[in-house]
């Protein structure tokens, strides 16, 4: 099985520092919808994890999560792409849990979910904590230089092998023949 782990904000719609907070705030980057149609169809099962601390905050509830999902869900589908699960963390970045990352909690859950493990698995992802995550469970980390990729990019010392690519468009391109 092939499989790709995607984080959400600024890898498949435009991130914000405000949090997005509702469908209507949820916008798709160019062509990340379409990158996902790519993968699918080149056999890659593509699962979203997200941090998701607005939830913790108080910002908004499971049920605007939800709907959000759903517009990201059926927007992929619209363009034939298939985001097969969104696996999230809810809690404030001050929580003592293991699922935010840069913990691997998350990922594990993935691991488990799809009985696999995740080396060399391609984890795309906007944030150092994104691409730390990856390399503590062996997954290849990818920084795309959309949201806050090019922050992260100039920032702390990213994990070693970390590839670079300019959106989601470009990994699928580097992925698929």
């Amino acid at each position: 099985m092939k499989l790709i782990i995607l984080d959400r904000d600024g890898v498949i719609n435009y991130d914000s520092d405000q949090f997005i907070k509702s469908p209507d705030e949820w916008k798709p980057l160019p062509g990340s919808l379409e990158a996902i149609a790519r993968l699918n169809q080149w056999g890659y099962r593509v699962v979203v994890a997200t941090n998701q601390s607005g939830i913790g905050r108080g910002l908004f509830d499971m049920d605007t999560l939800n709907a959000i999902h759903d517009k990201m869900i059926k927007a992929a589908a619209q363009v034939g792409g298939r985001i097969e699960a969104v696996f999230f963390c809810p809690h404030a970045a001050d929580a003592a849990c293991e699922c935010r990352k840069p913990k691997a909690g998350m990922l594990r859950e993935i691991a488990e979910r799809y009985h696999i493990e995740l080396t060399g698995v391609p984890a795309v992802g906007d944030s150092l904590r994104d691409l730390q995550a990856a390399a503590a469970v062996g997954a290849t980390p990818i920084l795309v230089l959309t949201g806050k990729g090019e922050k992260t990019r100039g920032g702390t010392p990213m994990p070693e092998n970390t590839l670079i690519f300019t959106d989601l468009a470009a990994v699928a391109a580097h992925l698929t023949p």
